[in-house]
């Protein structure tokens, strides 16, 4: 596997009286600011190497966060998804940035909306890709990977954390075993994901974000599953904020239909179907999303450059 560079700035900041929260930067400190959360599994290093590139260019500041249960951030369960972005908001006040754009790939989704819901004085454009919908109250739609989320989330609630544990002494050591685990996922998969995880730069990015974020706990994944799988907290067609949302049309895991339900809920929402594409394979979209939301900013706050 080949070697990813270390992101420009790590580190962990507080965010409760006994919590941290998980930071990683790439760009120009002094650029628009994109936070980019993870998926489920993830953490903080989990952003395409073409999008960090791409920042340092252009001179945005993209910010990769680690959630509760993961890399540097401390474990801790929300009770909803609506608790997390003050956890957001406080990372943002401690590294001076006022207003931004949030970016969700598909687990990281429902914080994304959470943030723009909780938040829209300072979040500035919404962009989500392949992003887990509601499964209960009256914006649910059924099917796809929370289908089964709903029906663990009982024995998650009672062994996420033994398993947690498990997971991340595994990784501790995964890493000379990365590359043929990457591939042998590859062969379970879509077409077009298969693909995708056969581009050096694409496996490496992954590999480097599991490893480094899970080999000391990893127990994330499954507050994640527990919080989808319980009322959000807000309703997504209360959220004022700007929202692109790109979807590939043969996802295995957040069906198409998702997106389209999703969007169809949204007060100020885009779809950008893709056709051919899985869940993982979008991640080519990246540096599109920046610039589709960095036109957004211009339009919404153009006196802000």
């Amino acid at each position: 596997m080949m070697e990813v560079e270390r992101p420009k700035i790590e580190g962990s900041i507080k965010v409760g009286d006994d919590r941290r929260m998980g930071f990683a930067e790439w760009g120009e400190p002094g650029g628009r600011t994109f936070f980019w959360l993870h998926g489920t599994p993830g953490a903080r290093r989990q952003i395409p190497l073409q999008a960090r590139a791409y920042a340092a260019e252009k001179g945005f500041r993209l910010l990769g966060l680690d959630r509760p249960g993961v890399g540097a951030s401390t474990a801790y369960r929300y009770k909803s998804v609506s608790e997390f972005p003050n956890d957001l908001i406080t990372v943002a006040d401690a590294l001076d940035i006022d207003e931004f754009a949030v970016i969700g790939l598909s687990g990281g989704g429902p914080y994304t909306l959470a943030t723009a819901s909780a938040f829209p004085d300072r979040v500035v454009a919404a962009g989500i890709l392949g992003g887990v919908a509601p499964t209960v109250g009256p914006e649910r739609i059924g099917g796809g990977a929370m289908e089964l989320g709903v029906r663990a989330a009982p024995l998650v609630r009672v062994a996420g954390a033994p398993i947690g544990q498990v997971l991340s002494s595994i990784l501790s050591v995964a890493k000379p075993f990365g590359g043929p685990a990457v591939k042998l996922y590859g062969l379970t998969t879509t077409k077009a994901d298969r693909e995708a995880l056969n581009r050096p730069e694409f496996s490496a990015m992954f590999l480097d974000d599991l490893i480094f974020g899970g080999r000391r706990q990893m127990t994330a994944p499954f507050s994640d599953i527990l919080a989808f799988a319980s009322d959000w907290g807000f309703q997504v067609s209360d959220i004022k904020v700007p929202v692109r949302w790109w979807h590939g049309d043969d996802d295995h895991i957040i069906p198409f239909s998702h997106g389209e339900h999703m969007v169809s809920l949204l007060p100020d929402a885009k779809l950008y179907p893709l056709p051919g594409d899985s869940h993982l394979s979008t991640l080519h979209q990246a540096t599109d999303i920046i610039d589709e939301l960095n036109a957004v900013w211009d339009i919404e706050r153009p006196s802000k450059k």
